[in-house]
Order: C-alpha cells, then structure tokens, then sequence
C-alpha cells in the first residue's frame, strides 16, 4: 500500500509516468500497474488517462492529501525508531534557496558534529518550491526568507539577516567607492539572476517601490554565470549577501547599497501541520543556538 501511495506522490511530482518511476527506481510498467492496483482497491479512477499524464480525477487528489500524510507519517517512523535505536535520526531531508546554502552548512555542520550518527540530503530549490516540498512531505524542513512573503502553518527559526550588496570588478570606477545606492546604479548595464528566485523578486520590487526601471541585459540562474559576466567589467550586478561564498570573488569587488538599505530575514522553517520526529526538533534547538540575539528577540 505504501509504495503505491508513493508512485502516486512520485506522479504528482515530476508529472510523466517515466521520470516518476525513474524517480522511484522501478520500470514503467511497475508504476503504472502499482498505481491501476490502488485503483482497483479503492474502487474509483485516480489517474486522467491518455497517451500522456493529464492530471488527476478529483477522487485523485483527495488520494494524494492523505498519501502524503501516510507516506510523511512512515518516513517520521522511521525516523523515531531509529532515533530510540542510535540516538538522534539518521537521514534529515532538507531544502534551501540555492543563494542560502552557506547558511545551511553553518547549521548541518555544528548539528551533525553534535550528533555524528545524522545524514543530510540538501536540496537548492526556489524559496516557492521549499515551502511546497515541506508542506507535502517531500522535505523535513527548509531554509527560506521568513519575512518577505507569508508562510502558513510552519515553526521559523532566523538565522540570518540578509542584505543586498552591487557586485562589480575591481577595475570598474565604481569599485573605488564606499558605497552606492539604488538610483545610482538602475541604468547600469546589469547580469542578474532569474525571476523565479526570490531574492530577484525583492530586487525588482526595491527598483520599483523608488520608482526606478531597469532591465538587466543578462539573466541566468547560475552563480558561476553570473560572476563571470561581472568579472568582464561590462556589467554589474546586485546580489545577496548569503551568496558571496559560492561567487569565489577574485577579481570582484563588493559595495554596500543604501537609499534605502533593504534587509531581509533567513530562516529555517519546519512544518506544523504534523507531529515531528525528535530528530526535527533537535533541528529546530540547534537553529535556536545559531541565532544571532537581536533576530530571536526580533
């Protein structure tokens, strides 16, 4: 039963039958008669059948609420009669904005020297997509802005307080300078990351609020990317502060940016609408101790 649920959830996420069972390590063919086996003990179509994947009945869909209850359920199981055999849980399942990663090792490190027994599985995936992937199960927790746009139903830990800084080479007249602001560097030639991610919605939104246009000749989604465009000195780009570890900065050179200095919060987030294993909570006392005074008290 519970790998049938599975082959829904699988389904339910990557959306085509044959990456869902790669996804779930097994043939097509297994997949497709797992999920026509759940059917026919339920008594009722679960799956829009065509040549492709179309979607979900109704029925499906109430299927996949409790199929993630249960599945999740199982996975905490595990968790707590692994916990009672070798102490603390042995596979934590984490996802985090892919700027937040050096945020994420500065918690998994100190946690699993504290508890050696401890996994982690660490996924980048847009700060929408963490939240998605928690409430369904799919993670144990995430690593997100906590106070940009609303999170139901989660306990938020800070961690980190987030600011925005102008990325340029050394040799840029720029570099020279203390300090910039938003209006001075709107009509800059600018490389910036992808809309899907959050921290380019909180640029976008910076731009827009001073009633600024600019339109970025370059966009990408990778790091490495974008670092190198700037270190050509044709372009500029404004970046979060979490990010600088994974730029490797070399030959560029980073400026505070005010008018306004624009601030935001990044957190761990773990689900309240299931009970947690005590592997989750150990998480959540560790994220405690990291946290800087002022954004607890905050």
């Amino acid at each position: 039963m519970l790998e049938k649920l599975e082959f829904m959830l699988a389904l339910a996420r990557e959306k085509h039958f044959r990456r869902a069972a790669d996804s779930c390590g097994v043939a097509q063919p297994t997949l497709s008669l797992g999920i026509q086996s759940l059917e026919e003990m339920l008594n009722v179509a679960l799956v829009k059948r065509s040549s492709r994947f179309q979607g979900f009945t109704p029925e499906g869909e109430r299927v996949l609420i409790w199929a993630r209850r249960m599945v999740g359920d199982a996975h905490a199981m595990r968790q707590e009669i692994q916990g009672l055999q070798r102490g603390i849980g042995a596979h934590l399942r984490l996802a985090a904005m892919p700027s937040a990663m050096s945020v994420v090792a500065a918690l998994t490190a100190p946690f699993q020297k504290r508890h050696p027994g401890t996994r982690f599985t660490v996924l980048a995936r847009p700060s929408d997509v963490v939240v998605s992937l928690l409430h369904n199960r799919e993670v144990d927790a995430g690593i997100t802005y906590i106070d940009h746009d609303p999170i139901d139903d989660v306990t938020r830990v800070p961690l980190f307080r987030e600011t925005y800084l102008l990325l340029t080479s050394r040799d840029n007249p720029l570099a020279s300078a203390k300090k910039t602001t938003w209006a001075d560097i709107a009509s800059l030639p600018m490389c910036l990351l992808t809309r899907d991610l959050q921290h380019r919605r909180i640029i976008d939104s910076v731009f827009e609020g001073l009633d600024l246009e600019t339109a970025p000749l370059v966009e990408t989604d990778s790091a490495i990317a974008l670092a190198s465009h700037v270190a050509t000195g044709r372009f500029v780009s404004v970046v979060p502060k979490s990010m600088l570890n994974a730029l490797q900065l070399g030959d560029l050179q980073t400026l505070p940016i005010d008018t306004p200095t624009v601030t935001h919060t990044i957190g761990l987030i773990v689900s309240d609408r299931y009970a947690q294993p005590p592997s989750i909570r150990q998480l959540v006392d560790e994220a405690r101790r990291l946290c800087p005074p002022e954004l607890l008290a905050a």
